[in-house]
């Protein structure tokens, strides 16, 4: 067995999931925090294995001939982000909530999970790039669709935890409350923009 479709799926996996996003400035958010951090990490790459197991098995087809799953993705998408903008906007206008703590007492681990799931279940771009873009490739792979799965799924792995844990050597800059500040305003500015960008396909058709 050749491992030529693993690398294949690896590369393809990373070249879709190292961009900014709201997925992705959460977990740094949690890793410069220090806060449920081994969690953040291991449900977006869990959530991104089941995403490409359901890609390769031909969930991709169901959501293509289904396009009104996408329009209730990207409604429940933009809801989510712009709320989750709002409590960003807030946060950097408290400077006394942004201290770094190594307590965890303020967050608990089920809304942790529950913010990751919704960051990463609500967005529809996972669908078009984990499920369709993925599941189709591997398809194409024939009898390596399974390798590159496995690869596509490592590259998940590695790159959420890698993200998570290396966010942690810009923790001496973040104990300041003004980095923390800046930090949330650009966290809001952006879930604002991706909230935007969910939407606007729904009115340009």
């Amino acid at each position: 067995m050749t491992p030529a479709p693993f690398f294949f799926g690896m590369t393809t996996g990373l070249s879709l999931i190292v961009a900014i996003g709201a997925q992705n400035a959460f977990v740094l958010r949690q890793g410069i925090r220090k806060e449920h951090v081994f969690t953040t990490a291991l449900v977006c790459a869990l959530s991104d294995a089941v995403l490409i197991c359901a890609g390769v098995s031909g969930m991709g087809v169901l959501v293509e001939r289904l396009p009104w799953l996408l329009v209730i993705a990207r409604l429940g998408g933009f809801l989510f982000l712009a709320t989750y903008a709002a409590f960003a906007f807030r946060r950097s206008f408290k400077p006394e909530s942004l201290k770094i703590s190594d307590s965890t007492h303020s967050v608990t681990t089920l809304s942790i999970i529950g913010t990751t799931l919704a960051l990463t279940w609500l967005n529809p771009h996972v669908y078009i790039d984990t499920v369709l873009l993925l599941g189709s490739v591997a398809v194409a792979q024939g009898d390596g669709a399974p390798w590159f799965a496995f690869g596509a799924i490592a590259a998940s792995f590695i790159w959420f935890f890698v993200l998570a844990y290396a966010a942690r050597i810009l923790a001496p800059l973040f104990a300041k409350p003004k980095a923390w500040q800046i930090l949330d305003f650009t966290i809001g500015i952006l879930m604002l923009l991706f909230a935007t960008f969910l939407i606007w396909p729904l009115f340009a058709n």
